[in-house]
Order: C-alpha cells, then sequence, then structure tokens
C-alpha cells in the first residue's frame, strides 16, 4: 500500500507533532508500506527556517525508508500572525504541486485545515483519492479561547475550511474521546469517527539518572527539580508557574527549569527579570535525542494548559513523561481527556489551571512524598508501554488505511 501523509511539521522539526509522524511514518514503513510525508523545511518554534534547509526549490531523501519531500517556505518570525498566515500558503502551494507528483493510494493528513485545506483538496478532490483527518487540536475553538482568533470573518473561514475538509474525509481520526462532542456539533457522525491514542518512543524515552549531563550542565544536579518542557506558547499559561515560583523563593533547594522556545519565551524572560525570580531557569529547546536525560532531569514535569483549553488539547508531552517515569503535575480543566488519562494512569496530581497558590501547595505536597512520587513514576512508565507504543499505533493506522481504500472504492473512488 502506498500511503502519503500530509503534515507540515516532521523531524527534525520542533513542532509537537514531527516526532509523531516520523515514529508513525518509519513503523509504517517497518510493516511493508510504502510511505512518502510531504513536510515544510524545518521552522517550527520560531518560524525561523533551520540553517541546513535554507533552499529555494521542493527536495526529496530517503530517511529511514521514508520518501520525506520537503516544501520550502520563508524564514519569518512566527509570533506574528500575517507572517505566520504567510508561511501557511506558501506550505500549501508547495504540498499541492508536489501531490501532483506523487503515487498514493490513501492519504493521511494533519489538521488544522487552515495547513492543509489546499493540499487536501488536491489529494481528495482531484485525485480522488481516500482520505484520513487527523485531528490534533480543535479549531477554531483552540484560537478563540487563546485569543488569536477575535474578528467574526477569519472565526467563520478557519471553521469554514475545517468543515469542509471534515466533511470530504473517508475518516477522522480523534486522539480524545473529549474530542467528539466538538466533532459532532461540526457535522462529523459517530460512525466516521476513530479514536486512535498518541504514540511515544518508549525505546528513547525511558527512565534515567537524575544525575546526567543535562543536569550538570545546567547547575540542576543538587536542586529538586520542577520541570516544564514544550512549547513556550500562549496556550500554557506558564505566567503562573513564575507566580509559584516567586512565592517558593524562600525554597532554595526547589528550581523550577522552562525549557523550549515560543511565543510567550521572551515576555516570561522579561517578567521573571523585572520581578527578581531567581529560582526559574529558561533553557532553549534540546534535540531529541537529549529528551530522555532532559526529562529525567526532573523531580516533577508539569503538564499545563490555560483555563478552558483543556478541552479543546491533550498535549503530546503527557505521554513523553510517561516514558521518563516522573510524576506528573497537571493544572488541566477538571474532567478534560488529559485529567482523565492522569488519574486513569495513576502517573500524577491535576489542579485546577491558573491557581499558583494551589500549584505551590502540591509540590510542597510531592516533594515531601518521594515515596508516592516514584510510585506515581511507575505507574506512567507501565501505562506508556501498555497503551501507547508506535507499532500498535502505525498497525491502526495501516488496518484504518486499507478499511477506508475498500470502502472509498466501493463507492467509486479511483484509487
Amino acid at each position: 500500500m502506498d500511503i502519503l501523509v500530509i503534515t507540515p511539521f516532521y523531524t527534525p522539526d520542533l513542532g509537537p507533532s514531527a516526532p509523531l509522524f516520523q515514529m508513525l511514518s518509519t513503523e509504517l514503513v517497518k510493516l511493508g508500506h510504502r510511505v512518502s510525508v510531504i513536510a515544510a523545511v524545518p521552522h517550527y518554534p520560531t518560524g525561523r527556517v533551520q540553517p541546513a534547509f535554507h533552499q529555494k526549490k521542493i527536495t526529496s531523501s530517503l530517511e529511514n525508508g521514508v520518501n520525506v519531500i520537503r516544501i520550502p517556505v520563508p524564514s519569518l518570525d512566527r509570533s506574528n500572525l500575517t507572517k505566520r498566515y504567510f508561511q501557511f500558503i506558501c506550505y500549501q502551494i508547495g504540498a499541492a504541486i508536489a501531490i501532483t507528483r506523487q503515487k498514493f493510494d490513501v492519504t493521511v493528513v494533519s489538521n488544522p485545515a487552515l495547513w492543509v485545506w489546499m493540499p487536501f483538496i488536491v489529494a481528495s478532490v482531484f485525485r480522488k483519492k481516500p482520505a484520513i483527518f487527523s485531528i490534533h487540536d480543535l479549531y477554531p475553538n483552540v484560537g478563540i479561547s487563546l485569543g488569536v482568533f477575535k474578528r467574526k470573518a477569519v472565526i467563520s473561514a478557519v471553521s469554514g475550511l475545517e468543515k469542509f475538509v471534515l466533511k470530504r474525509s473517508d475518516v477522522v481520526r480523534i486522539l480524545s474521546e473529549s474530542f467528539r462532542p466538538t466533532m459532532n456539533a461540526l457535522g462529523v457522525p459517530d460512525e466516521k469517527i476513530v479514536l486512535i491514542y498518541d504514540w511515544v518512543d518508549t525505546d528513547l524515552i525511558r527512565p534515567l539518572s537524575q544525575r546526567n549531563g543535562f543536569a550538570n550542565e545546567n547547575h540542576l544536579e543538587n536542586k529538586f527539580v520542577v520541570m516544564y518542557a514544550g512549547n513556550v506558547g500562549l496556550s500554557q499559561g506558564l505566567e503562573h508557574v513564575l507566580t509559584a515560583a516567586k512565592l517558593l523563593k524562600d525554597q532554595e533547594e526547589i528550581q523550577f527549569a522552562i525549557i523550549g522556545e515560543g511565543t510567550a519565551r521572551k515576555e516570561l524572560i522579561r517578567q521573571a527579570d523585572e520581578e527578581g525570580i531567581k529560582n526559574v531557569t529558561f533553557i532553549p529547546f534540546q534535540p531529541r535525542e537529549r529528551l530522555p536525560e532532559v526529562l529525567s532531569t526532573a523531580d516533577i514535569s508539569l503538564v499545563i494548559l490555560r483555563a478552558g483549553v483543556g478541552a479543546t488539547a491533550l498535549p503530546s508531552k503527557t505521554y513523553s513523561i510517561f516514558a521518563s517515569g516522573r510524576p506528573i503535575l497537571a493544572c488541566v480543566d477538571d474532567g478534560c481527556e488529559t485529567a482523565d488519562l492522569i488519574h486513569n494512569s495513576g502517573a500524577g496530581i491535576c489542579i485546577k489551571p491558573e491557581t499558583p497558590e494551589e500549584l505551590v501547595k502540591t509540590i510542597l505536597f510531592l516533594k515531601n512524598n518521594p515515596e508516592l512520587r516514584e510510585e506515581m513514576g511507575r505507574n506512567g512508565r507501565k501505562w506508556a508501554e501498555a497503551h501507547h507504543s508506535p507499532s500498535s499505533a502505525a498497525k491502526k493506522i495501516a488496518d484504518l488505511s486499507c478499511r477506508v481504500i475498500e470502502t472509498h472504492s466501493g463507492k467509486g473512488g479511483n484509487t
């Protein structure tokens, strides 16, 4: 089977979905399928294209058996929405052109439609191939809750694009059962929705000693480390972590580490400097190969979202923390999928978002209960191994692809 994956982000890009699609594509190849990926050149999260990928034409290379086609986009400041939209268009035009040259039986497309509607149209409408639309965030909901989409015309346009792709897709894959009501509201019937949880590389990310090279380099070896590692963006509300750090300034052994890049990073650093918050270390985004020791440096790992965002997102970092064997302290809405997942796994504690005093209280509770932290870490590791392996996800995607090809062919599709 020839499978085409359409996603803006693919390793070595730093987008959270990049390693997911890299793992999925590699595992699909291991199952005997031929896989091509159409991705933008690596530019996330800053919008600045990585130096090794400055190029003016579409290129392709064989990576772990996967044919990776990279679309050039301009190197721009991603915090500027107009410039970000321009990158979207550049990727879509290049991806649409690349699709006309590809042989494929089915396509797996990453949402949002704001990124992929043009290549989707070429693959699904003009090439008449079946499509699986993979939902990673709920649009336009997530943009509205973050204040990114404010104008009614913009919200209507984003919603219209998403509805169009959802309607034309043969199957809609969701990563969280909490996504289903929103999909239903957008006109997607239950029989068209398939739940496949995200996956994590449990061979790469595994429990390691807290005394490691990363901890030593960043002076964290003899500290009680409360860590956030991931996108430092608008949806996290990390200013509340700074407030918690300020409240804990007299606890000299406790050190917060915020690791990553994103649109909120400069403002957080400015706030920390202005308020004299010394117990927070800001560390740049780390290469994927260093992730095992990065996550193992933590005594507590944070999963944090602004109030109202939990219903529209399930952070993929949750699975990586599971695999690392470290306890999770999640600041998320009660009853959201992230909270349910952490409760079911026994891998951590959930508190209300945007409550720095409660965050302080819970950090001190976990600090004073090392046996509980160890138990939560073990529970998370077991859960990741049992439920979130790349090989099982690839098998599910492959089986789903076979079914949609057969169904599409029966409807008269040109496969």
